[in-house]
């Protein structure tokens, strides 16, 4: 049997062991991890080549795989292209994803893989090794890890690509604490509690995504109020403006893959010096002649305008989002290795009317939030802790009938989240529903984004609408959704966490809360039809369903219906068929109307015989 171990009354408490957890910012381009050390100082992990770990893996010939600079040295040497910006393609379908790097595809269970030396992998098995190299650096400088970690993910990221990076935790042994918006975590690294209650912004441009967030700050709490971005749009987008417009200037087409590498390092080289420097010079290998060209700052600020008013259209949306305007924001701080480019910084400012802050290296800041975040929930932080509450991205629901999406919960809800909405059957006798879960802001189904299916069965058999089921959704701290559906009055039950096997594409997650304004009207008229629609079938069946049975008790010598009844529910079911065909909501409104006139006094006379039938 254990002893409990027990102090003597005059001995002092022993004080309680640091767990160690760990903060990642698991990056499209780098990635860091932090600690919060005995001293309760937040610090990143630094290693081999510094605090950056290059976001690069690589299956070498002979078996063995390498994470990080090694993985770039490795493949320098066996002549090959590393796998680099992984991130990109976490959750996403083999048809979804953008050929910019040169891969070998295929598709597995619907999910991008990329064929390597060491066969078929996906983006979450790449994912898992880049993990575990930070997960060992963590444990040879800190110690053993005893608690897990907090992972940053975009603010963007859907349902697939946060399940595709628990997954990928799960593969690389990390206990997942939680996960943590990146522009969140930033915000709790610039120590925006203590700049004092109000709203912030957090623009976050790194590698591969862009995310801006609208967090308010009061009472301990962070809560985010709108947040908007791009899943695919960064500094690698910027580096491959830079390698267009420096092909423009030397006529460096038809390149080989290896060239292509070798100018997009001088890209990025280039892209750095003109962050300090008004012109670069750039210079690459073709055919074994090399060619320069001098890139000017403001040639380079002119060919990426477009990606950078990208970001700001972003923020606008957010702002939007969160019924505010620009001057109402207190601190907006930069985050992100692609923020230090003076273009970037300029048109931030513009927008918001202020010099932002960049008093944080904006490569660690992420990481750094993440890490004070992981100390928190480790147990190890006492006193005035705050408290983070994030928002969904998208709105969440499920198919009713006439293919209309029903939200369940609206986007821009604070997590974690749980809303229910009671359901009813369409047909009678009907003893399963089919449920199919969506997610998006249009208000048709064939708009918005599948998510997952499941089914209900054990329904009592019963009229139509007479049946209660109840559909419940919940989100997690970390945005991940669970779906039940339970029938009231037996108990049956099922449910399904949402783990669909793909994300949204990259115009997708933008587009598609753009179209659900621009279009609400039409949206709005689209609901109109279906609702109309789904009522002109329901009252077809229930009044062709009861004149057969007014047709087989006629031929036993019996019937409720003179000739003229019976000809004018006939002209009037045929009217309502004529106009459900159409799309015009309220012609199918008129003639449902004129349909249920045409029916009173069968209604009336059927429920009088079925009373004097129960009273016998």
């Amino acid at each position: 049997m254990n002893l409990l171990q027990i102090n003597e009354p005059a001995a002092k408490p022993q004080p309680r062991p640091l767990r160690l957890a760990l903060g990642i910012d698991l990056g499209t381009t780098n990635s860091l991890v932090a600690v919060v050390g005995e001293d309760g100082k937040t610090k990143v992990i630094t290693g081999e080549g510094g605090a950056i770990v290059p976001s690069v893996v690589h299956y070498a010939k002979d078996g063995e795989v390498f994470a990080g600079s090694e993985a770039q040295t490795k493949a320098a040497n066996e002549n090959t292209q590393p796998i680099r910006s992984v991130k990109r393609l976490m959750g996403r379908a083999a048809e979804e994803v953008r050929d910019d790097y040169h891969y070998n595809y295929s598709s597995r269970e619907g999910m991008a893989a990329l064929l390597t030396e060491a066969g078929e992998k996906t983006p979450v098995e790449i994912s898992a090794e880049i993990l575990k190299h930070l997960r060992a650096r963590a444990e040879h400088f800190a110690g053993e890890l005893a608690a897990g970690a907090v992972i940053t993910v975009p603010a963007y990221f859907d349902e697939a690509q946060r399940q595709a990076t628990k997954d990928a935790a799960r593969l690389a042994g990390l206990p997942v604490l939680r996960l943590l918006s990146e522009p969140t975590a930033a915000a709790v690294a610039y120590g925006l509690d203590r700049a004092g209650e109000g709203v912030h912004a957090v623009y976050d441009l790194g590698g591969g995504t862009f995310d801006i967030s609208v967090l308010r700050f009061t009472r301990g709490v962070f809560e985010v109020l709108a947040i908007s971005g791009d899943s695919a749009l960064g500094g690698d987008d910027y580096d491959r403006a830079l390698v267009q417009l420096i092909m423009q200037k030397t006529g460096g087409e038809n390149i080989t893959d290896n060239e292509r590498a070798e100018l997009i390092t001088s890209a990025k080289r280039a892209k750095e010096t003109l962050s300090q420097s008004p012109r670069a010079q750039v210079s690459f290998k073709v055919n074994n002649e090399t060619r320069s060209c001098e890139i000017s700052a403001e040639e380079f600020k002119a060919a990426t305008m477009p990606l950078t008013e990208r970001t700001i259209n972003a923020c606008r949306r957010a702002l939007q989002d969160a019924n505010l305007k620009p001057q109402q924001v207190g601190e907006v701080i930069l985050v992100g290795g692609a923020t230090r480019m003076p273009s970037v910084r300029e048109a931030a400012a513009m927008f918001f009317g202020k010099a932002p802050k960049t008093d944080i290296n904006p490569d660690e800041a992420v990481a750094l939030g993440a890490a004070a975040q992981a100390d928190v929930l480790a147990g190890n932080r006492r006193g005035d802790d705050w408290l983070l509450l994030d928002v969904i991205p998208l709105s969440l629901g499920l198919e009713t009938m006439g293919g209309l999406a029903e939200k369940i919960i609206p986007r821009n809800s604070a997590l974690p989240v749980s809303r229910a909405q009671e359901f009813t059957t369409h047909r009678d006798g009907q003893t399963a529903m089919r449920i199919h879960i969506v997610q998006g802001e249009r208000e048709r189904i064939s708009d918005c984004r599948s998510l997952a299916r499941f089914s209900l069965t054990g329904i009592p058999p019963m009229a139509a609408g007479r049946a209660r089921v109840l559909v419940s959704f919940q989100v997690d701290a970390d945005g991940l959704l669970s779906v039940s559906a339970r029938e009231t009055t037996t108990g049956a039950q099922a449910g399904i966490t949402v783990k669909p096997s793909f994300g949204l594409s990259e115009d997708e997650i933008t587009t598609m809360v753009k179209e659900s304004q621009t279009r609400a009207a039409e949206d709005a008229e689209a609901r109109k039809l279906g609702e109309a629609q789904t009522t002109a079938d329901a009252l077809l069946f229930a009044v062709g369903k009861h004149l057969r049975q007014e047709d087989k008790e006629k031929e036993s010598g019996g019937g409720l219906l003179t000739e003229e009844e019976r000809a004018k529910i006939e002209s009037a079911l045929s009217s309502l068929r004529e106009a459900a065909t159409g799309s015009d909501a309220q012609a199918i409104n008129a003639a449902a109307r004129e349909l249920d006139e045409a029916t009173k006094t069968f209604a009336e006379k059927r429920m009088s015989q079925d009373l004097r039938r129960a009273l016998s």
